[in-house]
């Protein structure tokens, strides 16, 4: 009998990505070696219930952004799961996904440890449990609480010191930015985003 191919290992990995930086690409590389995922899609916040988005850059130029960021991985795919004014809930989001998707897959969902330490204050974590395993990305030895019936797998030693907030200042001073992809660096001076260079008359490569 011809042997069944396995299921794809889907991740989807949720958040504002304002903007996504090299810190997240090397959580997603991890995440894909060691869990053996075959995709993982990043799916940038349109209304995240959590943040203002007034503050946000634009959600096409985040897209944008993404897009370029995930380029050069074959296995990392940029998504509009969450494009839209309506608040962007994950359990939406996963049910919206495997509505959609007809192939046979597994699924994971990539999340930071403080954040997971949330999770019980969620739209619909109970179904959350159901629907996704969760991959949670922890400094070595942190503890957070895992709700019952949860099915997570632990991403440790990935404690990368990059902060989108650092960044965004960096960039309006018109400074070096080296946790950026270059061409989302470029699409940024590109397109002004983040006041680029109001601090500085001379911007920085």
């Amino acid at each position: 009998m011809p042997i069944e191919p396995h299921p794809a290992r889907i991740c989807i990995f949720g958040g504002t990505f304002d903007p996504i930086h090299a810190a997240h690409l090397r959580i997603a590389e991890e995440a894909c070696r060691k869990f053996s995922l075959t995709r993982v899609l990043f799916v940038p916040a349109g209304n995240p219930p959590h943040k203002e988005s007034t503050g946000l850059a634009p959600y096409e130029d985040r897209y944008r952004m993404v897009e370029i960021a995930c380029k050069p991985f074959p296995a990392f795919e940029a998504s509009r799961l969450e494009e839209g004014d309506e608040r962007s809930y994950t359990v939406d989001t996963i049910r919206g996904f495997r509505r959609e998707t007809q192939t046979e897959f597994k699924l994971f969902f990539l999340i930071g440890a403080d954040a997971f330490d949330e999770l019980e204050t969620w739209k619909g974590w109970q179904d959350l449990l159901n629907l996704t395993e969760f991959i949670v990305v922890a400094r070595p030895e942190s503890e957070y609480r895992v709700p019952a019936g949860a099915r997570v797998h632990r991403l440790d030693g990935l404690a990368l010191p990059v902060s989108s907030s650092t960044i965004r200042a960096r960039l309006a001073a018109g400074k070096a930015t080296p946790e950026l992809p270059a061409d989302v660096r470029t699409f940024i001076e590109k397109h002004g985003l983040y006041s680029f260079g109001e601090g500085n008359a001379t911007a920085l490569p």
